[in-house]
Order: structure tokens, then sequence, then C-alpha cells
């Protein structure tokens, strides 16, 4: 058996870094794709509440971010290497104003609104926390619901309840409404797995009102047996026991973080955060040792849109058709990191601001972790070839890992981007949270009669089936702006001349995309390597350099596309889309998603079939993760995780990482080599 003490000695081996820098350091100038500061938050309120004075208009906030500067003037600043200057900063922002939604630019080194237009087409911005906050206390103090709940013998001071956005099923005109659900909070904080079924409560956001309201009959409330997750609560026997990682790094971290921006190893790059997408990397490059220069890979990348449509079609469920970013705001739902628990004791982390309804600034503590991670092999080789002579050379990775958290109501979204010094990009997503819960008069698989739409998790509890399509938006700059995007198939050969004693092998046939149906795939199917090249730079032996995509497990949509939920999220009709860099083009679901009708999404821009090829292009990769929740789901889920990655192809002269050391090794007491 081996101690407690050797399990952590032996783990803080590998704990030590690359090389030995400081943390976090402020930048002596603001780079042009910092996050809004509180103060600039501040300065957008006030600009915006001197033109709409709140004394005699309707106004609230559902956006405000930072506008970002035109990719051309951001790459020839960079190119300066600027130390003081900085470039003008400009604020873009979304909000109602009597009932009227504005898209406002404002300079803010003026101090002046540059533009101030009313939208006019279909769909409403992102819901504001506040609003939400309010609608959701509404049913508490509404009559027919309190009826409601004393005929179902509840407590009402234990009810607490949630807002839930309502789609688009073909109407012509909507109003900003949303569904509010209601849950039992007794007995356990696991509210989600509680709900009151049965009840329709419909709010009108402008009127913060309730403007409909129905008891379709009573469905018995799940019980709060066994669904206590906090381990404060939890009673013996407990599961295998944990004796906790040592993270030591007496040299201190591997990275160094000035401002927003990160170096560390070979690579450098910008962490924004806007209040839609939440986490942005941005101006991604790499040092090549052989050519003695910085390399860019990554303009800009970020989780455009989240897709959940539940699949349950009745009454109480089939507008749960949820848009993640676009509705609820990937960055107003970042929570804060808890230390060691969701980021590890060597990380460092990054606080941010959002803004409240009314443009006030929240702080959001530790919305951002940055740290090193330990343990896996970079490369390695045993040889016994050679007579007399045998070796083992290997190296240890270390990664790099930026991670945030976004939770929305009863699901958390662990995002990650990892580094690795041989030149790759992983993204990463990783679920947790609790399911969706349809409270069913059901105790025993043999009672189910018809499609419940779901797995019987618990006594009287369905977990709904349902996907999550996540779309990242991949500003790929690979050396430079102008690329190609390659399809490369796979094709089986016949021998049939007599040439060989083999009958047959295969070989690959590249085709360069000439625009954006050519670059429309469906993974699965045909091409098997996908690539973005720079036909312009060429390896010392003629390649095209380039990164690849290593795709996610593939999830396609299985609804019909007439589906109106398909219409809106029909930028998962396939997992890989190629678009002309275009700066408006940045939402896949469009910059109108609640109530939206879809005629502002990836599928309808790329009708426009527009040249790709030796283009500034973006890539769009759709993750997703099909969940037929099983009931160790319950009562809250352990991690279910997807990630894809952009690796080198051809992109360098050799391997990268070949010279690459691993950490020092270290004796400690106690320990065994």
């Amino acid at each position: 058996m081996v101690s407690t003490m050797n399990l952590v000695l032996f783990s803080a081996l590998l704990l030590f870094s690359l090389q030995t820098v400081v943390s976090v350091t402020p930048l002596p100038f603001q780079h042009p794709l910092d996050p809004l500061t509180k103060e600039e938050i501040t300065l957008v309120q006030t600009i915006v509440q001197r033109k709409y004075p709140t004394f005699n208009n309707t106004l609230s906030f559902h956006y405000i971010g930072l506008d970002d500067p035109h990719k051309d003037t951001i790459l020839k600043w960079e190119s300066t290497k600027p130390t003081i200057t900085t470039l003008p900063r400009k604020a873009f922002a979304i909000a109602i104003v009597n009932t009227q939604t504005h898209e406002i630019l404002i300079d803010l080194q003026t101090k002046t609104i540059l533009s101030d237009n009313i939208h006019n087409g279909n769909g409403f911005p992102t819901l504001s926390v506040d609003e939400q906050g309010v609608a959701i206390e509404l049913p508490l103090k509404y009559g027919p619901f309190k009826e409601s709940v004393n005929k179902r013998g509840l407590n009402l001071s234990e009810v607490v309840c949630s807002t839930f956005t309502l789609g688009w099923f073909g109407e012509t005109q909507s109003s900003r409404t949303v569904r509010v659900e209601c849950f039992m909070k007794e007995s356990t904080p696991n509210i989600y797995v509680r709900p009151i079924s049965g009840l329709t409560i419909v709010v009108d956001l402008d009127l913060l009102k309730i403007v409909e309201y129905h008891d379709g009959g009573i469905i018995p409330v799940p019980a709060a047996d066994n669904t206590e997750y906090r381990l404060s609560q939890q009673k013996p026997p407990f599961g295998p026991k944990h004796y906790g990682l040592a993270t030591h790094q007496p040299e201190g971290p591997g990275f160094q973080i000035s401002g927003h921006s990160v170096s560390w190893a070979n690579w450098k790059f910008h962490i924004g955060f806007d209040p839609r997408a939440g986490l942005v990397i941005s101006l991604a490059s790499i040092y090549d040792l052989e050519k003695h220069k910085s390399r860019r890979v990554l303009y800009k990348g970020y989780i455009s849109e989240l897709f959940v449509p539940y699949q349950d079609p009745t009454d109480d469920f089939f507008y749960k058709t949820f848009f993640d970013a676009g509705e609820f705001g990937f960055g107003l739902s970042t929570v804060s990191l808890v230390p060691n628990r969701d980021c590890p004791s060597n990380a460092q982390f990054l606080d941010v601001y959002v803004h409240a309804a009314d443009g006030t600034p929240v702080l959001i503590s530790n919305a951002i972790c940055v740290f090193e991670q330990y343990g896996s092999i970079l490369w390695r080789h045993t040889e016994n070839g050679i007579p007399n002579e045998s070796f083992a050379e290997a190296r240890t990775e270390v990664n790099l890992v930026v991670r945030t958290i976004v939770t929305v109501a009863n699901y958390d979204n662990i995002i990650d981007w990892e580094f690795k010094t041989s030149g790759s990009i992983k993204p990463a997503i990783a679920l947790s949270g609790i399911l969706e819960i349809k409270g069913v008069d059901i105790k025993h698989k043999n009672e189910i009669k018809s499609d419940q739409h779901g797995t019987l998790v618990s006594e009287n509890s369905i977990g709904v089936y349902h996907d999550h399509f996540y779309i990242y938006y991949l500003d790929l700059d690979i050396d430079g702006v102008y690329n190609s995007f390659e399809k490369t198939s796979l094709k089986t050969v016949r021998v049939t001349d007599g040439s060989s004693k083999r009958k047959s092998y295969w070989t690959t046939e590249t085709e360069t995309a000439e625009s954006e149906n050519d670059a429309k795939i469906t993974i699965g199917s045909t091409p098997g390597e996908l690539s973005v090249v720079n036909p312009n730079k060429k390896t010392s032996v003629g390649n095209d350099v380039g990164y690849r995509l290593i795709p996610a497990i593939p999830v396609h949509p299985l609804l019909t596309d007439d589906d109106h939920t398909q219409i809106r999220g029909a930028f998962t009709n396939f997992n890989v889309w190629v678009t002309p860099y275009n700066r408006t083009e940045k939402w896949a679901g469009g910059l109108y998603v609640d109530h939206g009708h879809g005629d502002d999404t990836l599928a309808v821009w790329t009708k426009k079939n527009r040249d790709i090829k030796n283009k500034d292009i973006v890539v769009w990769h759709v993750v997703g993760i099909r969940h037929v929740p099983s009931q160790e789901d319950f009562p809250v889920m352990p991690l279910l995780s997807t990630a894809f990655e952009l690796r080198p192809t051809n992109f360098f002269e050799r391997n990268p990482a070949l010279k690459t050391p691993s950490p020092r090794d270290v004796q400690w007491p106690g320990c065994r080599s």
C-alpha cells in the first residue's frame, strides 16, 4: 500500500514550471481588446442616461460591451509593438428605451454618442438579470397561483421560481414574454428536481406582470429524498477517499499575465470577456524556435451560441428550446470560480465587470482562472533496435489552461481553452449541474404507457431528452490573414496492373473549398481531414503551412428542417462552416435571439455563397452533446465532456516540442524512484 504522503509527494514531483515568472502585473497602457472597465461601463450608463433621462423614460441596458476596433487596425497596432499608446475605445450598447430597442455606439474618449439606431426587425435583446428577478417574484403575490399552491398542499414560503424563454413557433408578432416555472426548496436546495408541474405562467417583461395563467391539474411534486448534493449535508457511508494532490511551484508559475495578455512557454495571447460571449481568446501566436519569431494562429475565438432544444413536444415542455448565449448571456451568467475546487491551487484569477439593467457595473470576482496542468506525456520513444544500446527518451507534457464557468439556471458549463507546447489549441466543454426534470405520476418504469420523452431517473421524475450544441467562432489567421480551407478525403485504390503483391491501399485526395457552400461539412461522411492553410507560405519542402481541425465527436440535429426550433438553430445543420471575415457576423444565432425568427443566422449569411479561397476566413465549429439522461445523472450530474483540437499541420519544419525539457525532477523524502 502506498501511503498518503507518498501519493502527495509523487504528485508534487510533476508540479514545476517551465520557466520562472511573476503572476499578474498591470499594463502601462490599455490593450485595445481589453474588456470594458468599471469606469467605462459607468461612462456608458451616464452618456445614455443623459440622452434618455430616467425621470421621463423607461431605460434598461441589455448589452454593454466593447466595440472592437477593425481587425486591420488591431493588427497594425500590434505590429508596432506598442508600449504606451492605445487605440480609440468605443462601446456598443443595446438598450430598451420606452419599449423600443436601441443600438447605441459610443466613443469613450470623446464621451459622445456616434450613432443611435432603432431595431425594427424580429427578436428581442438578451434578457437582463434584473427583470428576471422581478418576474420570478410575481407568482408568489398572484392570487390564482397561491390557490394552486394551496390545493396541492404545498407551503408557499418554500416555493421559488425561475424564468424560461418562449422561443418562436410561427407567430408573426411577439411581445417580450417569458414562462415562469416554480419549484419546491423544502428540505433540499436542489430545486430543479422538484418542479411544480401542470402550471402555465407567462410574464410580460415590458409590463412586468402575469399576462397568462393556467392550472392544468395536479401532478405530484418529486420527493426531496436523496436529492441533497452539499457535502456538508451528506451522511455516511462516503465514497472513495481522495488524498489531495500537492501543487508545488517553488520557482513560481510558468506564465505571466500583464493586464489581460498572457505569455507562457512558446505562446502569447489575450484574454477578453464579453457579456454575451463570455470568455474570448484573441491574438494567439506561437514562437517558432527555428524562425526566431512569433507566428499567428488564432485572431479570435469564443463560443458564439449554445442551442439546447428539449425533445418533449407537450404543452409543458415544447417551448424549451434555449439559446443560452443570445437569450441569457454567457458573460452575464458567468459565476465566480471556487479556488482549489473549480481551479487548482496554482491558478491565477482574473476579475471582470458586467452590467446591471440600469447600467451599473457589476463585479464578477474570480471570473477566469489560468493554470498549468501537469502529468501527461508530451512525446516519447524507447529505442531497442540499436545493438548493445537501449534507451528511453520521454517528455512530460505541461499545458496551460484558461477556464471559466457559465451557469444558466440548472446547467453549469465548464469552458476551457488548453494551450500545448506542441502548438495545439484544445477547446473543451464539460457539463455538470442539474437535469431538467418533468414531474410525472409514475414511480416505476413498468407504469409507463406512452412516450415520456425522457428517462425515469427517480420516482415521479423524468429527465427529458435534449441536445447541447455549442458553436465556436474561430477566426484563424494561420501565419497571416489570407488562408484557405482544405478538405482531404481518404480513398481506397485497387492494384490492378500487377505492380504489387498488394491488392489495395488508401491514399489522399485534397480539395480547396472555393466558396461557403463548398465548406459546409457534415462530419462522419467524407472528407476525412479538414485544414486551414496559408497558400502563400511554404515549408522548406514545399508544403502549405496549416492547422488541422480535429473535430469533436459529431452530433447532428434530428429535428426536421421546417421545425421552427430548427429554423432558429439552423447553424447546427452542419458541423463545420467557413465564411469570409465580416466584422458584423459574430453571433451564429443572430443578434436578437429571444423570440427571433431565425432570419439573421449563420445559415442565412452563407446563402450568399461568398468566395473563401485565399481570403481572411472564419471557421465555425459545432460541438454537440446529445443527452439521454440516466439515473447516474441524478440528483446532480458528473461531468459530461467533449473537446476538439486545432493542431499544427506542416506549420513547423519539425516537432516544435523537440527541445522542450520536462519539469525538473526533485527528490522528496519517502518517495522511491
